[in-house]
C-alpha cells in the first residue's frame, strides 16, 4: 500500500510547478487513507524527495446528541411541547419521562425551569410559555455549525462554551501537510541501502548502489545493564563490615522452618503470643516437619517442662505436634540456634565463633508506612568463653561506628531467649532525634544448656532490620516505596552507591 501511495505522490509532483496544497483534501480526492498519505510523505521527506510544510486546521464536530438536536429540536423545547400539549393540568414526572424519554426529560426539564418556561404545581409540571414565545437557540446554533462544516467563528465564544458544557460539540484539530518537490526529487523512488553486503562486493553492485549517509559522530544508545536495589547496596556494605570484624556468614537460604527451631530451641514457651496465627505465617502443606535431632528435642522438652541450669522452666506439657509445625521463619535466630547446636556437637568439641546473617523474615503484621509482612533482618552473634555484657556493648559500638553512628544509647528490655536484653537507640543527625535501631542481649542458659555447650560459654547477640538504615541512608519516608510491588524502577536505577563513614579510626 505504501508503495502505491508513494508512486501517486511522486507522479502528482512530476511537473515542476505541481504541489499538493493540503494532504487531507488531496487524499480524499484520490480515495486514499490520509494517515497512509502522511506516512509516505514523511518517508519521502526523510530522503529529500519532497519538501513539506505543516498545516493545522481546527473545526467543531457535533456529538450524536447534537445531531439529534439538529433533527428533532433541543431537549428543553421538546419538554415544553409535551407540557403545552398536556394543557393546564400539566404532567407528572413519570408521565413526562414516558412521553419524551428519561434522557430528554432529565436535561430538558432542568433547562425549562432555568428559562422559566415551566413551573411546578404540586407533583406536576405546567408550561408557562407558549411555543411561539420561545426560540430554540440551541438547535439554531448547532444547525449553523453543521451548515458551515464546523468552521470556527460561525458562532461567538459564549455560545461555543455553552454548547461545550452540554457536551454537544468538541474542537478537533486536523494536522496535514503542504507538499512540494524536494532537492532529491525523482519520478521513481530508489531505496538507499543501509549496509554493504558480500553480494554487493562480489557483483560490483556497490559501485552504483546509493547508500544512506553514515553519521560517524553520533552517540550510540545507552547500554542497559543490571542495577542493584538500594537494599542490596546497603546489604553489601553491612556484609563487608561484618566480615572485616571477623564474622562468618550463616546459611540462611531456607525460609521455611519448624516451630522447634524458630521458637522451642530458643526457650520460647508454646503459649507465647508470637506463636499465634495473627503474628506468624504457618504452612498448610506440608504442615509439619519430618524430624529434628531426637536427643536434643528431649533436652529442650525437659527444659521447658521442668527447667535446668538454675531455671524452673515454664511448668507446662510440651507438645510434639506444636513443635513440629512448619512456618515462615519470623527471625533468622532460627538459623542461629541450629549453628550453635552444630558448634556444640562438632568433632573436636566447641570452638569460639562469630556468625552473622542478613536475610528475609516474615511476620503477619498490618502494613503501613514503616511495617511490612516481610523484611530483612541483620543478625550477629559471638560464642566464646566467659563473655560479658561489656563484650556485647563493645561489639555493638564497633559495628555502628563502622556505619557512621557514634551516639548510642541502650535501654533494658525483655526477650524470651536473652537475659539481660537491651534495645539499641542511635541519634539521627538529620531527624535530630533518637531512633530505635535494634535489639540485643545474651542468650539464656536455658537455651544454651540443651545444646551441649560448655557451662562457661556465653553467647552475645544483636539484630536490626536492613530496611530502616536503608530508608535513613536514601531519605525514604515510606517503606513501601523501598520494598514491594509499588517500588519505582527508576529509583533502583538512580540510587547512588552506598558508602558508610567509618568512625572507628
Amino acid at each position: 500500500m505504501s508503495e502505491v501511495v508513494e508512486e501517486a505522490i511522486l507522479q502528482h509532483l512530476s511537473s515542476p510547478e505541481a504541489t499538493i496544497e493540503d494532504t487531507f483534501s488531496w487524499a480524499a480526492s484520490k480515495d486514499l487513507d490520509h494517515n497512509s498519505v502522511v506516512g509516505s510523505v514523511k518517508s519521502l521527506w526523510a530522503d529529500g524527495y519532497v519538501a513539506i510544510t505543516e498545516l493545522s486546521t481546527s473545526s467543531y464536530t457535533l456529538s450524536d446528541e447534537a445531531n439529534e438536536v439538529v433533527a428533532n429540536g433541543s431537549q428543553e423545547v421538546r419538554v415544553l411541547a409535551a407540557l403545552i400539549e398536556a394543557g393546564e393540568e400539566g404532567m407528572t414526572m413519570p408521565d413526562l419521562q414516558s412521553k419524551v424519554g428519561k434522557g430528554v426529560c432529565k436535561i430538558g426539564m432542568g433547562n425549562c425551569m432555568k428559562n422559566k418556561w415551566a413551573k411546578k404545581a404540586g407533583d406536576k409540571l405546567v408550561a408557562t410559555k407558549a411555543m411561539g414565545e420561545v426560540s430554540d437557540e440551541t438547535q439554531d446554533r448547532l444547525k449553523a455549525l453543521d451548515a458551515a462544516n464546523g468552521a470556527e467563528g460561525v458562532i461567538d465564544d459564549k455560545q461555543v462554551n455553552l454548547l461545550k458544557r452540554r457536551k454537544l460539540i468538541s474542537l478537533v484539530t486536523l494536522k496535514s501537510y503542504s507538499v512540494t518537490r524536494g532537492a532529491e526529487y525523482a519520478p521513481k523512488r530508489v531505496k538507499k541501502a543501509a549496509d554493504l553486503t558480500k553480494e554487493m562486493l562480489d557483483s560490483g553492485a556497490w559501485k552504483s548502489t546509493p547508500f544512506k549517509p553514515y553519521n560517524f559522530l553520533t552517540v550510540g544508545e545507552k547500554v542497559g545493564g543490571g542495577y542493584l536495589h538500594p537494599l542490596l547496596k546497603v546489604r553489601a556494605e553491612f556484609r563487608k563490615i561484618l566480615m572485616q570484624m571477623g564474622f562468618q556468614e550463616m546459611p540462611t537460604n531456607k525460609w521455611v522452618e519448624s516451630s522447634f527451631w524458630n521458637f522451642d530451641s530458643l526457650f520460647q514457651p508454646q503459649s507465647h503470643p508470637a506463636r499465634d496465627a495473627h503474628d506468624t505465617f504457618f504452612i498448610k502443606e506440608p504442615g509439619a516437619t519430618v524430624s529434628v535431632p531426637e536427643d536434643y528435642y528431649e533436652r529442650v522438652k525437659e527444659m521447658h517442662e521442668k527447667g535446668g541450669a538454675g531455671s524452673i522452666g515454664y511448668r507446662y506439657d510440651f507438645k510434639r505436634e506444636e513443635a513440629f509445625k512448619n512456618l515462615l521463619r519470623t527471625h533468622t535466630t532460627a538459623v542461629s540456634s541450629q549453628m550453635l547446636y552444630k558448634l556444640a556437637n562438632q568433632e573436636g568439641g566447641f570452638k569460639p565463633a562469630r556468625y552473622f546473617s542478613i536475610d528475609r523474615v516474615f511476620r503477619n503484621e498490618t502494613m503501613d508506612a514503616t511495617h511490612l509482612c516481610e523484611f530483612h533482618q541483620v543478625e550477629g552473634l559471638v560464642a566464646d568463653y566467659n563473655l560479658s555484657l561489656g563484650d556485647l556493648l563493645g561489639t555493638i559500638e564497633t559495628f555502628f561506628k563502622k556505619v557512621g553512628i557514634t551516639q548510642l544509647r541502650f535501654k533494658p528490655a525483655f526477650n524470651p531467649y536473652t537475659e539481660p536484653s537491651m534495645e539499641i537507640f542511635g541519634y539521627h543527625p538529620d531527624l535530630k532525634k533518637w531512633t530505635e535501631l535494634g535489639n540485643s542481649g545474651m542468650f539464656r542458659p536455658e537455651m544454651l544448656a540443651p545444646m551441649g555447650l560448655p557451662e562457661n560459654v556465653r553467647v552475645i547477640a544483636w539484630g536490626l532490620s536492613l530496611e530502616r538504615p536503608t530508608m535513613i541512608k536514601y531519605r525514604i519516608k515510606n517503606i513501601r516505596d523501598l520494598f514491594g510491588h509499588k517500588v519505582e524502577m527508576a529509583r533502583t536505577r538512580t540510587a547512588p552507591i552506598c558508602r558508610f563513614d567509618d568512625q572507628t579510626a
